[in-house]
């Protein structure tokens, strides 16, 4: 025993632990920064600035967080009596608490690892969602790592450490009494009660530069922060206009040639769209690619050649180049596509409460006498799929639908391999075909997310890797078109193709564009002329101009619209993450971000990256502002939903009425 153990005050003694995992947390913490760094490769640019603030910031965020984890020591070492202490029973349980509590650290350290590998970032809201499913989280780490064997090493790694600086767990105290102890806990916890509420994970994002941003954070603390904001109230933490304007403004973006609103009310956005002619009531099958990036295709440049059959469709199809996904989930580009919304800040709609019986594109379609479902290859309880469909107008089928003596090629923890899911839907289209009736599916894929498993011989492409994947989601489409050409009713049915979001959310900006571009193929040899589209998207204008294609005419309350009726210039599209929501139109991004922030820049569509624009261009900042505030108030006021004068039939134009000028008909 050194001499600075035996002149240390009792209280000293009791709680020296706190240093030994004070220093392991902080080295922990650095030295987890720096693989992430490395990981970022040039996101981050080689400059001391960049560095400094990261290492030095995150030190910051690294000690604060030490308040809150150290906790279980605290209170071990406050309530432990002192001669169970200093006994050997107490020395061994002081040293497998300290293990138990650095192996924790160190599972997160490389977990965060894997989770920056996938999404680019620290831990946030995608983490706390992936809480609430751990049969299919777990299995997917199972199944794309050796997770065994790290788990293994993890625990050897710890007894070595433990072994080697097991001094500064040693049980010592000099004669300490329990309310003498209480006092350090008390100072422990109003530590901890000031750091919640004064310390916000956003108080590190000062730089131009996400990825140093994100390393400046700390996981287990950007963790929490994303728990606290999983619900996050519009209204109370971002810009926002009088509620009339806003509401004035959106009816003024909405309005369109073909378009009529019903009434003055400033608040009801519901319009009746009319075309001129017999509606043309043809299958629709929407097909919604997990994970598929513009940039994957040849077409966009990729030169790997692992999508020539979707390369190929280009030149058979109304193909749009310019599009761009809501966000960086699938629920998010679900929510896009069943009901035309921009995102609402926090939780998808799929996933949030009183979500039940919205205006729904199924709705537009039931109201015809379609049969829509939604078709997908897990199991649909994952983010809350089957309850929404269910109740938004559609008919769920999932993988508990598949027939007990149906082949399947391959599954894995996500669900059952793509042609199997097209197998299930070509059943479904039978069936109903069978039954005289048309049919709206969309079907949602699995096999383009990690683990990446795919069938055997299907793909020259390892098997496990993204390009085997994306070879295979190519494969299998072309191969359910060829199935289903063979169907009586494939003349009549339109095929519409996009993706759900991009692959990568990562990027230097805080809505980096060139992570939600993604494709659209609109596919009926016999009755669209294809043709390539390159004017601006949204996500949510996807089903409208489908609806516009087959010549409905029907009451609507969608943000989106037929892009073939909306004048030049008026396309903009919504590119968002959990908590920053996009509007893009032309060349100049507006993000909004809580606590009333906003970023204003001119993106360059091929890296991300971004010029700020200076002044800001106030007129775009409305109009986001418009949008977002009247999407979020319309949820919470619950005034989504479907009416019961939403199926009133609206006639189409009739003789000598002008139609609207659309550039393309279906024939």
């Amino acid at each position: 025993m050194s001499s600075t153990d035996i002149h240390a005050s009792p209280l000293r003694q009791r709680f020296r632990p706190l240093w030994w995992l004070g220093i392991a947390y902080v080295v922990l913490g650095a030295l987890t920064r720096l693989i992430l760094l490395y990981m970022s490769g040039s996101g981050v640019p080689h400059s001391l600035l960049y560095w400094g603030y990261a290492f030095g910031v995150g030190f910051v965020y690294d000690l604060v967080t030490f308040v809150f984890v150290a906790w279980p020591l605290v209170l071990f070492l406050w309530l432990m009596p002192r001669r169970a202490y200093v006994s050997r029973a107490g020395q061994w349980a002081l040293y497998i608490i300290g293990a138990a509590l650095l192996y924790w650290l160190m599972f997160v350290g490389a977990s965060e690892l894997v989770f920056w590998n996938e999404f680019g970032t620290r831990f946030n809201f995608i983490a706390v969602d992936y809480l609430v499913y751990t049969t299919e989280v777990i299995g997917n780490i199972r199944e794309s790592y050796p997770i065994g064997k790290w788990l293994s090493l993890l625990a050897l790694a710890v007894l070595v450490i433990v072994f080697v600086t097991r001094r500064g767990l040693r049980t010592q105290d000099g004669g300490t009494r329990f309310l003498q102890r209480g006092k350090v806990v008390l100072v422990w916890l109003l530590a901890t009660v000031v750091l919640a509420i004064g310390v916000k994970g956003t108080l590190k994002d000062r730089t131009d530069n996400t990825f140093v941003n994100e390393l400046s954070g700390n996981g287990i603390f950007e963790f929490f922060a994303a728990f606290r904001s999983s619900h996050l109230d519009y209204s109370r933490f971002y810009l926002t206009l009088p509620e009339e304007q806003a509401y004035r403004d959106v009816r003024a973006m909405l309005k369109t040639p073909e378009a009529t609103f019903i009434n003055d009310d400033p608040y009801d956005l519901t319009r009746e769209i009319r075309h001129a002619g017999p509606e043309k009531h043809l299958n629709v099958v929407l097909i919604s690619i997990e994970s598929f990036s513009a940039d994957f295709m040849k077409t966009f440049g990729d030169d790997r050649g692992i999508t020539p059959n979707l390369d190929a469709l280009v030149n058979d199809s109304l193909f749009f180049d310019n599009l761009y996904a809501n966000g960086t989930r699938t629920v998010r580009g679900l929510e896009a596509l069943s009901l035309a919304i921009p995102p609402t800040p926090g939780d998808s709609l799929v996933k949030a409460h009183n979500n039940e019986n919205l205006f729904s594109v199924a709705n537009v379609f039931n109201d015809r006498g379609y049969q829509s479902d939604f078709v997908y290859g897990g199991y649909g309880y994952f983010d809350n799929m089957n309850y929404f469909f269910n109740h938004n107008g559609y008919r769920a089928v999932d993988r508990n639908d598949i027939p007990k003596d149906a082949v399947i090629h391959h599954e894995n923890v996500w669900g059952v391999a793509d042609e199997d899911l097209y197998t299930l839907a070509l059943g479904q289209m039978d069936s109903i075909h069978k039954d005289g009736k048309p049919f709206f599916l969309h079907i949602m894929t699995t096999s383009n997310h990690r683990p990446f498993t795919v069938p055997a011989n299907r793909v020259p492409q390892k098997n496990g890797t993204r390009e085997a994947a994306v070879a295979y989601t190519d494969w299998s489409i072309a191969d359910f078109i060829k199935r289903a050409r063979e169907k009586p009713y494939f003349d009549d049915t339109i095929f519409v193709i996009t993706a759900d979001h991009c692959a990568s959310s990562a990027g230097r900006t805080s809505v980096p564009i060139n992570r939600y571009h993604i494709p659209l193929w609109i596919f009926a040899p016999k009755h669209i002329e294809p043709q390539r589209i390159h004017r601006q998207m949204s996500q949510i204008d996807i089903m409208p101009t489908v609806l516009g294609l087959l010549n409905f005419s029907y009451r609507s309350r969608f943000f989106g619209y037929d892009i073939f009726q909306a004048e030049p210039g008026r396309e903009r599209a919504f590119p968002a993450t959990y908590e920053k929501l996009g509007f893009l139109q032309g060349d100049v991004l507006t993000v909004l971000e809580p606590q009333r922030k906003l970023e204003q820049m001119k993106p360059d569509f091929e890296t991300g990256d971004g010029t700020p624009v200076k002044p800001v261009d106030q007129a775009q900042v409305d109009q986001a502002t418009a949008y977002y505030q009247v999407a979020a108030n319309l949820y919470k006021t619950q005034r989504l939903g479907k009416r019961p004068d939403d199926n009133t039939p609206v006639k189409p134009l009739e003789n000598g009425e002008p139609a609207p000028a659309g550039s393309v008909v279906l024939h």
